[in-house]
């Protein structure tokens, strides 16, 4: 190599940077090394970038999409930080750094940890939520010495993390703050997107960077809650809740027809499924009442297949004897009853057996 060719690869002529497929990174500083900039030289800023040149760790001067030709007189901060009064055409050093100025899309946020908010129906409840963000670097000067300051390669992953903790605190917030209740949230998610997004955005913008678009996707409740909400829906669904309660004592007793067996785990479940269907009315029926109470029904208790069932009310032991489990036989009890006597000797369920015959004699 020349001396003439030596001399030439110590000046840069051409500054620029062609982003690479698939880059992510935010911040490039050109690979000056130990080259020093020639004055004259061309620099070229892509759509999408902006180009800052830094003169020992001072931010001088920011250029916007574009070709120059390096002078003095296009470079008026850097010209000053060296103290160049006048016209001055050698080879300098600088540090020159490209920013990607798009936006970058499809940003993924989430809450790590669940936000308890305050619903004025079921009280304090934990709910999660994640979507998507997008955003992009709005002040290069204060986003270079907020957060590359001397990194060659700035890229989002460094600061992913720092965007979606941001996030998800203000988000909190918000969700907080808007007093929506639970069952509303999913019609609400545009509104809530909006407040988070005007939320965030001044937390972002002390970094040199602009949140442009802020999606919810879901948020979600604990499972259990759902369950519940899911059981409350299939009690709205039922309507008539007397009706249920009779189902679920004639599924009881069906069950039981089937398993003989299980004599006792099928009295057992006879009751429990009457008296879940009894509580459900109780507690769904209508507080005030219009007249006064119905005149309590006795109630009975049956053995069934060698077990005591109950205690059943008269509509439940009508159902079954029409099933065919109750006879004339079987042994009853209630209280004021001294002792176990067979129904069809008991008066108040005389009407239960009418038009059943009565059980054949005994050879």
């Amino acid at each position: 190599m020349g001396l003439i060719d030596k001399l030439r690869g110590e000046y840069i002529d051409i500054i620029e940077w062609t982003e690479p497929a698939q880059n992510d990174a935010l911040a490039y500083r050109f690979p000056r090394y130990q080259n020093e900039i020639k004055m004259g030289a061309k620099l070229v800023v892509r759509e999408g970038q902006n180009a800052v040149f830094v003169n020992e760790g001072q931010l001088a001067d920011v250029y916007k999409p574009g070709t120059y030709t390096l002078t003095t007189q296009n470079m008026p901060i850097l010209s000053t930080l060296r103290g160049w009064k006048y016209g001055f055409n050698s080879p300098f050093k600088a540090e020159v750094y490209f920013i990607a100025m798009r936006q970058w899309t499809d940003q993924k946020w989430g809450t790590q940890n669940p936000i308890i908010m305050r619903d004025p129906e079921f009280g304090a409840v934990r709910t999660r939520a994640f979507g998507t963000y997008a955003f992009h670097v709005a002040d290069p000067g204060v986003f270079l010495k907020q957060l590359v300051a001397t990194d060659p390669s700035f890229e989002t992953y460094e600061i992913s993390s720092q965007l979606r903790d941001t996030i998800v605190s203000r988000f909190a917030d918000v969700i907080g703050t808007a007093k929506i209740p639970i069952l509303d949230l999913a019609g609400n998610y545009d509104k809530i997107s909006k407040l988070a997004l005007e939320t965030i955005r001044p937390d972002l913008a002390s970094l040199g960077l602009a949140l442009t678009l802020f999606y919810i996707e879901n948020i979600s409740l604990p499972p259990e809650v759902e369950q519940a909400l899911d059981t409350r829906t299939k009690i709205g669904v039922l309507g008539d809740l007397n009706q249920y309660a009779r189902y679920q004592s004639a599924t009881a007793i069906d069950d039981a027809a089937k398993n003989p067996g299980g004599a006792a785990g099928a009295g057992v479940g006879i009751g429990a499924g009457f008296a879940l269907g009894q509580q459900m009315v109780n507690q769904m029926a209508p507080a005030a009442a219009t007249g006064p109470p119905p005149v309590p029904s006795a109630n009975f208790f049956i053995v069934l297949n060698g077990a005591q069932a109950g205690p059943f009310d008269l509509t439940a032991l009508a159902a079954i004897t029409r099933d065919g489990s109750l006879t004339r036989d079987t042994l009853v009890w209630r209280q004021g009853m001294t002792e176990w006597m067979a129904a069809g000797t008991v008066t108040e369920l005389h009407a239960m057996f009418v038009g059943t015959p009565p059980p054949l004699p005994k050879p």
